[in-house]
């Protein structure tokens, strides 16, 4: 009996290892490509009979019978039928993943994708799909627009729900191909995009969109809502990589990957691909600026959107999303393809009216984005021709106030912790807003289109009185392609700007929106033309009273403030009529001292203006604000401009600089060159000597401060436009930086300006390679 029941146990245990072992060798089978590798060479009889006590729903047998079935002379009407039944066992599957938020995909929540994947079926999908395209016989049947459909749709659901699937057809170019060409079919274009999308999003190397066959016509056949949802494929195109983690982000390092990558990348070169297509600026714009009908009031619309919001990412909008699809493509031979059907679908009438909105906004993100990037790549000055051509400024300030700052009329704030989150279509919107606008505005000409023609004439009457010429750029501003109606952009911007709530971080992308327009050479009507509007008492309000304790939001006022105030003697005045109490002017010290990284470009600007002044003695003006304005009095004196040069050397090194924070060397340079051209160069150095020892730190800080100066040679000297921008901001010629640097680096030990001067020899660390510090 012993014998009997021992013979038994182990036959049961084969039994129940009898699956395990399936799997396991399906599994060697696909890692080494030797035995098996699907499903449909197990035998049907060892598969039916594992099928319910493994718990498989009949997927392999499915499988086996689709293999069966899909041949290329085979009635694919049967087919169909199994991809149906398949698609009917996962779908809930990824409808569960998507609805619960699920972040990490598990067998054990979504057993059925996760067999459907082991036993081939996604291998199967894929040739079902490229199988008319790969077969050289020529009388083939065609597969249907739904076949195609349901196919892709089962595909997309594995890459939801199964690790791995996205990246094994990412990584299979032909099939990547295959995908773009199945975008020019209306009916199938949804679904494609948006496995497209997925597979674009974790493909290691980014795509050649010159690769896609026909790019140019394919652009061209999409009506606008294709080319809207195609702007998330691109997006990923034509975007630069993530560097990775934050060492991957210093200047040696971005220094060291464009000497590898000397040619231009693949991002850029899809730029100009893009650029090559006929029409396709134009249509973004049109897009970008498009009106959304308005049906109902304001009041109604907002409760549609807080009872719709956390509606929008389910996967029940892909189902909305596509039926509208459908009834475009019927309705495509009598619109036009500018125009799109997003107005006049049946369906479209049937959703709320806030789902409209959120519909449109959704699809100005992706052009916004899109738009942005090319703004700041290589061909910018030809993207700003285009899009001041076509109005795209106008169009978005008349979309103002009833699309992307629409009043808000409920009292909670969405995300209010990490309002950049991208959870909300409408946040995602504004600040893709405000990027595009700080990308517009930056050190261009064309800045002066964000301004109405009376906005104009006021800068041009602002200069008249001040006695000074009228900047050229504004003289050549085409009033026919400035703002409508009576603001213009940069106006409304401030307006809101002035209304965001205190913890709002749409203030940090407001506020580097407009500093952009003013940086570059310095206006002073640009600037009075903001200070008139109250602009430096709302940053003062900010940074002393408000309470504000975010450092980006920070960071962005003191750099909106320097430039605000830079070389302006009335910015000065205001500043010192707001700051009336020595506690408020310590305050306001405290948050400069709290961060000085954050605060540097402020401190420069300080600086400079206070040497410019220091040159106008024979203005009253000038003279009376010198005595009475406690930030120009504070640095007048020596010993703070050195404790604050003292510490931007001391913050930062050659292995941590980054993009963020070189800044800090550039202030310290700017301290020094003034010190120089005065004269008094080497009492700055030999006080810091002085601060060197008594903080018992003896050469520390100028071995930092010379390998700082060796890389700034390095890394400006071969970089046209940041020295640019450098002289611009500053005033001071860039010969005189570099002659600066030169006489700071002197080897020459008897020189009274030369770093080597005032390191003792114990402690000289000059030699090394300021790579290798």
């Amino acid at each position: 009996m012993a014998a009997n029941g021992q013979r038994l146990s182990r036959t049961q245990t084969r039994r129940r290892s009898r699956g395990k072992n399936i799997l396991s060798k399906i599994k060697y089978g696909q890692i080494t490509g030797l035995a098996m590798t699907r499903g449909t060479q197990i035998p049907v009889d060892l598969l039916e009979e594992r099928d319910k006590k493994a718990r498989w729903q009949g997927i392999p047998l499915l499988l086996r019978k689709l293999h069966e079935s899909s041949h290329i002379n085979n009635d694919l009407s049967k087919t169909h039928s199994v991809v149906k039944e398949l698609s009917s066992l996962l779908s809930m599957e990824a409808m569960s993943f998507v609805t619960e938020d699920r972040k990490t995909p598990q067998e054990s929540i979504s057993p059925n994708t996760y067999t459907f994947d082991l036993f081939g079926g996604v291998d199967l999908f894929v040739e079902i799909l490229m199988r008319p395209t790969l077969s050289i016989q020529g009388d083939v049947p065609i597969m249907s627009d739904d076949l195609i459909k349901d196919c892709l749709s089962v595909l997309y659901n594995c890459c939801i729900c199964t690790e791995g699937v996205t990246k094994s057809l990412a990584a299979r170019d032909d099939f990547v191909m295959f995908l773009f060409t199945l975008m020019s079919n209306k009916k199938t274009f949804l679904q494609t995009a948006t496995l497209i999308e997925d597979i674009m999003g974790v493909r290691k190397e980014v795509i050649r969109l010159e690769d896609i066959p026909n790019l140019a016509g394919l652009v061209q056949s999409f009506n606008q809502q294709q080319l809207a949802n195609f702007c998330r494929i691109l997006s990923v195109t034509i975007s630069e990589p993530d560097m990775g983690v934050d060492d991957k982000h210093t200047l040696l390092a971005r220094n060291a990957q464009q000497k590898i990558n000397a040619s231009p990348s693949r991002a850029e070169s899809n730029q100009v691909a893009l650029l090559n297509i006929p029409g396709f600026i134009e249509r973004l714009c049109k897009l970008a600026t498009r009106k959304v009908s308005e049906a109902s009031g304001t009041s109604a619309l907002l409760q549609e959107l807080e009872d719709w919001h956390s509606w929008l990412d389910n996967a029940l909008v892909l189902d909305a999303l596509m039926q509208m699809a459908i009834e475009e493509a019927e309705q495509s031979s009598t619109e036009s393809s500018d125009e799109g059907s997003l107005s006049s679908s049946p369906l479209r009438h049937t959703l709320p009216q806030s789902m409209k909105i959120v519909h449109e906004i959704m699809y100005k993100v992706e052009v916004l984005y899109v738009l942005c990037v090319l703004l700041m790549g290589r061909q910018r000055n030809q993207v700003h021709r285009m899009l001041a051509e076509y109005r795209l400024i106008p169009g978005l300030n008349n979309l103002f106030d009833k699309l992307i700052w629409r009043k808000q009329l409920s009292s909670r704030t969405l995300h209010r912790q990490n309002q950049n989150c991208d959870c909300s279509p409408e946040i995602s919107f504004k600040i893709q807003f405000l990027r595009l606008l700080q990308s517009f505005s930056d050190h261009h000409e064309n800045k002066y289109l964000l301004l109405n023609g009376q906005e104009l004439n006021e800068l041009s009457a602002i200069s008249l009185k001040a006695n000074i010429p009228e900047v050229e750029a504004l003289v050549n501003t085409d009033r026919n392609l400035v703002c409508d109606g009576k603001k213009g952009l940069l106006t409304r911007l401030i307006s809101i700007m002035k209304k965001e709530p205190v913890d709002s971080s749409f203030r940090f992308w407001q506020a580097r929106a407009v500093e952009s327009f003013l940086r570059g050479a310095t206006s002073y009507a640009d600037q009075i033309f903001l200070l008139k509007r109250g602009l430096l008492e709302h940053i003062l309000f900010c940074i002393i009273d408000s309470g504000c304790k975010s450092r980006d939001v920070l960071q962005s006022y003191f750099d909106l403030l320097g430039e605000l105030m830079k070389f302006n003697i009335d910015a000065f005045k205001r500043f010192n009529k707001y700051v009336n109490t020595e506690e408020k002017f310590q305050m306001f010290l405290s948050q400069i001292n709290s961060s000085l990284v954050d605060s540097n470009m402020l401190v420069r600007c300080i600086v400079l203006s206070l040497d410019r002044f220091e040159g106008q003695t024979d203005d009253i003006k000038v003279v009376e604000v010198l005595s009475e304005c406690r930030l120009l009095s504070y640095m007048a004196q020596v010993e703070n401009r050195l404790s604050f040069l003292f510490r931007l050397i001391n913050i930062i090194n050659v292995q941590t600089l980054t993009q963020e924070n070189v800044s800090c060397l550039n202030t310290s340079l700017v301290v020094l060159m003034l010190a120089r051209w005065r004269g008094k160069l080497p009492f700055y150095l030999s006080a810091l000597k002085e601060k060197e020892y008594a903080e018992k730190y003896p050469g520390c800080l100028f071995n930092n401060f010379y390998h700082l100066l060796r890389f700034w040679q390095h890394h400006y000297l071969n970089k046209d436009k940041d020295s640019t921008c450098l002289e611009n901001s500053s005033c001071i010629p860039f010969t005189y930086w570099k002659e600066t640097v030169t006489v700071l680096l002197s080897s020459d030990r008897s020189s009274l300006c030369a770093i080597a001067m005032y390191i003792d020899e114990a402690y000289r660390d000059l030699d090394r390679d300021f790579l290798e510090v």
